[in-house]
């Protein structure tokens, strides 16, 4: 029998984090831990602080105040080849899809072979056509992104997050620019990975449908604050006003200090 002690680490572990830009504070000592072979969703309105924490999480900004581990590893304090090394592990597949335009299909899924392994080619091509199977695209990889919509592109930059089997996956906002259809078949594919790869996956998004069709918990973000970690169903039950404002879609109200105002525009306010 397995013990508190003997449990699985936590695949990403966030303390105090914070972050600024220049004067201005975006997070606010964020706190959450990611469980392995966990759904999490982060989701807030239009600035809340998601974009930066995923930053951070990736590693791409590294905390000025807090921390943030990932598989183990401090980014604070990770060598550049400890960075590497980690890197290795972690599939990302963005907003838009960030295919290389001038790459076929089949080329994009095989960069991450290419640049971080020494894998014959025909090894290559054999495990990029078998991620593509995974994300229904067997057959595609000799288009180039432009002759795909926009579905085929989300799947085909998942397909190129997974090929080298990442231990975690990010997505950020997968269901942004489809339609209903293709963002639900997209759910059921990310549920898929998780069940076939046993993988942890982190999905960013403001898409409400989605986050609770998926996740097993979510975080919502509020203004770089954490408003609640919970199930759905504890989301659904949370009586905080902002977290109501989200899942019933009503306009923040807001202040509006004139006198600040004219101050900032005047250069007074610095």
């Amino acid at each position: 029998m397995n013990t508190e002690a003997e449990r699985a680490a936590p695949v990403i572990e966030v303390r105090g984090l914070e972050a600024w830009y220049g004067p201005r504070r975006i997070l606010h000592g964020i706190d959450f831990e990611v469980e392995p072979g966990e759904i999490r969703v982060i989701m807030g309105g239009s600035g809340s602080g998601k974009s930066t924490l995923l930053r951070h999480l990736l590693g791409l900004q590294r905390p000025r105040s807090g921390t943030v581990r990932l598989l183990g590893v401090d980014i604070a304090r990770a060598r550049a080849e400890e960075m590497l090394a980690l890197r290795r592990q972690i599939g990302v597949s963005f907003q838009g899809g960030a295919l290389f335009t001038s790459m076929s299909v089949g080329e994009n899924v095989a960069l991450p072979l290419r640049e971080h392994t020494r894998l014959d080619e025909n090894t290559i091509r054999i495990m990029c056509r078998l991620k593509l199977e995974v994300v229904n695209l067997g057959g595609f990889q000799d288009l180039m992104p432009a002759q795909l919509s926009g579905g085929m592109v989300k799947r085909a930059a998942l397909a190129r997050a997974i090929v080298m089997d990442p231990k975690l996956l990010f997505f950020d906002e997968p269901s942004a620019g489809l339609d209903p259809v293709v963002s639900a078949e997209l759910d059921e594919l990310i549920l898929q990975l998780r069940d076939a790869m046993r993988m942890t996956i982190v999905v960013v998004t403001h898409e409400l449908e989605s986050a609770f069709r998926i996740a097993d918990r979510i975080t919502v973000l509020d203004q770089g604050k954490v408003l609640i970690t919970g199930s759905v169903e504890e989301v659904h039950g949370c009586d905080h006003p902002r977290v109501q404002d989200l899942l019933n879609r009503r306009p923040r109200e807001v202040d509006v200090d004139v006198d600040g105002y004219l101050k900032r525009l005047t250069g007074q306010g610095r």
